[in-house]
């Protein structure tokens, strides 16, 4: 059982991504627990003011310190204090690594910034981590923290109906997944490939090792260097990779 919280001034934007499907029959059978918190309640102003003009000038808004204190305090007191991350295009790379980390985390709570980001102030005091789920900018960290429960969230025991399942997907031992076919087996003049059709289990193996490599390859060669290879496979990838026309000019 894990627990995710998450402060937002946009609730009804995060929530609809993440109480359905796969995450929705999780939270359905106990595996996992989900709540969104508007942090416009736990201001102290009348006018439920949650940003101010930068000190220093400049463009935009920074999200006060105190209202998000407020609330993550809320949370901290009614659902139990949690790691606390934010979401912030200038924080460490989130990857499946990472997703397998905080799987093991029993509660997380995901702060969503908003404007020009978040008094500095709230962060050396309150926050863990700071996460970035890539190199490009959003209108709020809701979708961000919306993708981080899905990738942790679907990593907790009994919420994918076959855990084995995900153990040959993109990322998860370093390669990227092979490619998928299903039914018919001829479309559009293409057909799926005779590995596939064989009922031979360790020739299907085989090519499914072989095209994750040679999609890793392609792709995304920096992953290489990391993933676990055979010394066959080195050399298989090291052989194609002098076959790959150079691009460097």
């Amino acid at each position: 059982m894990i627990k995710f919280d998450i402060l937002t001034l946009f609730p009804e934007q995060v929530m609809p991504m993440l109480t359905v499907s796969v995450l929705g029959r999780g939270m359905a059978r106990g595996h996992l627990s989900v709540e969104a918190h508007q942090i416009r309640d736990h201001t102290t102003n009348k006018q439920g003011q949650v940003d101010d003009y930068p000190y220093g000038g400049g463009m935009g808004m920074v999200m006060n310190a105190d209202p998000l204190y407020r609330c993550l305090k809320h949370v901290a007191e009614t659902r139990g204090p949690g790691r606390v991350i934010l979401m912030s295009p200038a924080g460490e790379r989130f990857n499946q690594d990472m997703a397998r980390q905080l799987s093991r985390e029993p509660h997380i709570i995901l702060v969503c910034g908003r404007y020009e980001g978040v008094d500095q102030r709230f962060i050396d005091e309150c926050v863990d981590l700071e996460l970035s789920v890539g190199d490009f900018v959003l209108t709020g960290g809701e979708v961000a923290a919306a993708a981080v429960c899905d990738a942790v969230g679907r990593l907790i025991p009994g919420v994918l109906a076959d855990e084995s399942s995900f153990e040959n997907e993109s990322h998860w031992n370093g390669l990227l997944e092979h490619p998928q076919y299903t039914r018919p087996s001829v479309w559009m003049g293409r057909e799926v490939p005779d590995a596939l059709t064989s009922g031979d289990h360790k020739r299907i193996e085989a090519w499914r090792r072989e095209q994750s490599l040679l999609l890793t390859l392609e792709r995304r060669p920096d992953m290489l260097a990391a993933a676990d290879l055979s010394e066959r496979e080195k050399l298989f990838i090291e052989t194609r990779n002098k076959k790959r026309p150079d691009t460097s000019e």
